[in-house]
């Protein structure tokens, strides 16, 4: 054979480069899958800090609105019936005779309103689920 020429210690000196060769490509490549994974937990990481840090600046708002006279007027209003000094309270009640006008005409409520019940319940249900936006100007 062509390699009987070659001596042990060359044999052994080349099958030890092979084995430190594949030593280290087996390094290498742990050392580039640990820093591949290193920036996928940095990429989750800057996207999960962004979410917070929207998140957070909801929340921020929120407490300000929370806080702000405005709300505080929104809640006294709704909740507890309260008015500012000089305000008036204006409550509309259907088929009340003042959604009259002042010429005695019926408003534009009461006169849908009789439209509306003066048609058959299948043409109702037709306005109800075709055509939202009539059905929706009496309700």
């Amino acid at each position: 054979m062509a390699y009987e020429h070659i001596s042990r210690t060359t044999k052994i000196v080349i099958i030890v480069e092979f084995v430190l060769l594949a030593y280290m490509l087996y390094v290498l490549s742990t050392s580039l899958y640990k820093s591949y994974q290193v920036d996928r937990f940095i990429e989750t990481a800057t996207l999960e800090n962004e979410k917070l840090a929207q998140e957070n600046t909801e929340l921020i708002e929120d407490y300000e609105y929370y806080r702000s006279e405005a709300y505080k007027e929104k809640i006294a209003k709704q909740n507890f019936g309260l008015i500012r000094p000089g305000e008036e309270v204006i409550v509309l009640v259907p088929g009340d005779p003042s959604s009259q006008l002042a010429d005695g005409t019926e408003g534009v409520y009461a006169h849908t309103q009789k439209y509306y019940e003066s048609l058959s319940n299948p043409k109702k249900w037709y306005l109800f689920f075709f055509d939202r936006e009539r059905f929706s100007v009496g309700y």
